[in-house]
């Protein structure tokens, strides 16, 4: 079929060819020799294109012709194998014998966590209180444990509040406060230590200790006790040093003037025994001797004191 194509296509080409080589003959008759030769040459060649044309177009009729049509790709989907179910074999449960027994009940909650009662603060064994109002220090309240620690307060005239300050009593204050108490039997008397006549105007003491849970005070202006003069006379002396030390540091960083002043106060203190324990000023004493805010004479009168302290026995 496809080789009967190719004859017709050829056929047709070649009558046309002719019809053309008819057409340049004619044209060739009625022209001259040169227009002739041209006539011809182009005649000649437009032969040849069509053949080659013609034999071009049948061969690629015939390799079309040839061509197998591709055949389609076809994909094959496997199916997953779907897992089998496997028969789950339960055992029959045994019932468990019933029990008379009753089951524990579980501790009850508390309904509340337990409340731990602080512990309670100890006082102080030992407490001296001086009252005197109009007096320059018109309250006076010194608390220690036997160890001679505790604090020091006071009010100064004037002043709106109590000053209070650590107190630490040196081994020889205490041992002279013990051995009053003790001569004394303080917890045990009965004793009012008050004479006949009444000295409040020189102000009130109250002294109270506390040991083994008991305790006792006694309160008097005056007496004509040795020990319990001995227990007011020790703690005036407390007082003493302390009042000073608060007067000369307040001087030292605001009235450097008056330091001149509290030195002689101190001086006379210490010489009439006025102090309970005057080598304990020692070291305070050297430091204002060198303390360039104090003016210079009471610097001297500091140097001045600590060798008197130290030479005194």
């Amino acid at each position: 079929m496809n080789k009967l194509h190719t004859d017709v296509v050829n056929f047709l080409f070649a009558r046309r060819i002719i019809g053309a080589a008819q057409g340049i003959g004619i044209m060739a008759r009625y022209s001259d020799r040169s227009t002739r030769n041209g006539i011809v040459c182009a005649a000649v060649f437009a032969g040849v294109v069509f053949v080659s044309a013609a034999d071009v177009l049948s061969q690629t009729k015939a390799k079309a012709a040839k061509r197998k049509p591709a055949k389609a790709a076809v994909t094959v989907v496997e199916e997953t194998p779907k897992p089998e179910a496997v028969p789950v074999v339960t055992e029959p449960t045994k019932e468990e014998p019933k029990k008379n027994s009753r089951p524990a009940a579980a501790p009850a909650a508390p309904l509340s966590e337990p409340i731990i009662a602080p512990a309670k603060q100890e006082k102080p064994e030992y407490t001296y209180v001086f009252i005197r109002p109009g007096f320059t220090y018109e309250r006076v309240v010194i608390e220690h444990d036997n160890d001679g620690k505790g604090t020091f307060t006071f009010k100064k005239l004037g002043y709106d509040e109590e000053i209070t300050d650590p107190l630490s009593l040196k081994a020889k204050t205490m041992a002279t406060l013990r051995s009053a108490f003790e001569a004394l039997d303080f917890l045990n008397s009965t004793e009012s230590y008050q004479v006949p006549r009444d000295y409040s105007h020189m102000g009130t003491i109250e002294l109270t200790l506390r040991r083994m849970g008991r305790e006792r005070t006694a309160r008097y202006n005056w007496t004509d006790n040795k020990q319990a003069k001995a227990l007011m006379d020790e703690y005036r002396r407390i007082a003493n040093e302390f009042t000073w030390r608060f007067e000369i540091a307040s001087a030292r960083d605001n009235q450097p003037l008056q330091a001149p002043g509290l030195m002689n106060l101190i001086e006379s203190y210490v010489k009439r025994n006025d102090i309970s324990d005057p080598k304990n000023l020692v070291p305070f004493l050297t430091q204002l001797a060198s303390d360039e805010r104090l003016p210079l004479m009471a610097r001297n009168k500091a140097a001045d004191l600590v060798k008197y302290i130290e030479k005194t026995k």
